[in-house]
């Protein structure tokens, strides 16, 4: 049991700004194993933006008390995922081939297809999260958010088990990750990622979970046509789209069950 206390440790400290115990060790073999548990990740992240919500939710407007849950939430991860998915946006948008895509991903510097994909992505989650507040209230809005980040983390999880890792370069941070999940890490994966869904009602939970899928499998089929497998950009990159589908999900299933 202490070993898989420290695992899920492993991951909440390479994946979040949260502080985890001093006694826990760190490795790269470790950071590996600790893929079963990306998911529950996302449910620290989850609760954190669900709460948050919700307190501001008290004393301020419905839509800045999203974008404000949204801030915390990025503040707890450092942003890792959503640079990510900048990084790809502009590895994707301006690299014509694989060795370009992989050279613009590796630079620091945020370009124009970076710069607009991450507006338009928190903007996209921002009106996405009011409008699931105007539908069904702010307890709508906190249970999105609970359910989309363990979901989203489990999509990205997902592409770890089932692309190859593409980067030659033993300095990537994610090069530890470039292992696939054994069947009992990947169950536990699942079951932390879909548990969540338990929360929303039976065609909600469907709506959610077909926008995912969708959506992941959509990234994967790219990512394997572009570069022929996933990098850590790319993951964050699928993260946020996963998270996107997910809000989008729910709002799609509500609108056709009321048609």
């Amino acid at each position: 049991m202490r070993y898989q206390l420290e695992l899920f440790f492993t991951a909440l400290g390479f994946f979040t700004r949260l502080p985890v115990p001093a006694w826990v060790p760190w490795s790269p073999e470790r950071l590996n194993h600790a893929a079963r548990y990306f998911p529950l990740v996302g449910w620290v992240v989850g609760a954190i933006g669900a709460i948050s919500y919700l307190v501001f939710a008290l004393v301020l407007p419905p839509a800045l008390a999203a974008i404000l849950s949204m801030a915390v939430t990025i503040r707890a991860t450092g942003a890792f995922h959503e640079d990510g998915f900048a990084d790809a946006c502009d590895g994707l948008g301006g690299g014509w081939d694989k060795a370009q895509v992989l050279t613009i991903m590796k630079d620091s510097r945020i370009g124009s297809y970076g710069t607009v994909g991450i507006v338009l992505m928190l903007l996209a989650k921002a009106a996405a999260l009011v409008e699931l507040g105007g539908a069904g209230g702010g307890v709508a809005v906190a249970v999105a958010l609970f359910v989309a980040h363990p979901l989203s983390r489990l999509a990205s999880t997902s592409l770890i088990h089932l692309l190859p890792y593409v980067r030659e370069d033993e300095t990537s941070k994610s090069k530890p990750l470039a292992k696939r999940l054994t069947p009992v890490e990947l169950a536990i994966a699942t079951a932390f990622g879909l548990l969540p869904l338990a929360w929303l009602a039976p065609a909600d939970a469907l709506a959610a979970l077909v926008a995912v899928v969708g959506v992941t499998a959509w990234a994967a089929r790219m990512f394997l046509r572009r570069l022929g497998g996933y990098t850590g950009d790319l993951l964050g990159a699928a993260q946020q789209a996963a998270e996107l589908a997910c809000y989008l999900g729910l709002l799609a299933g509500a609108r056709v069950l009321a048609l």
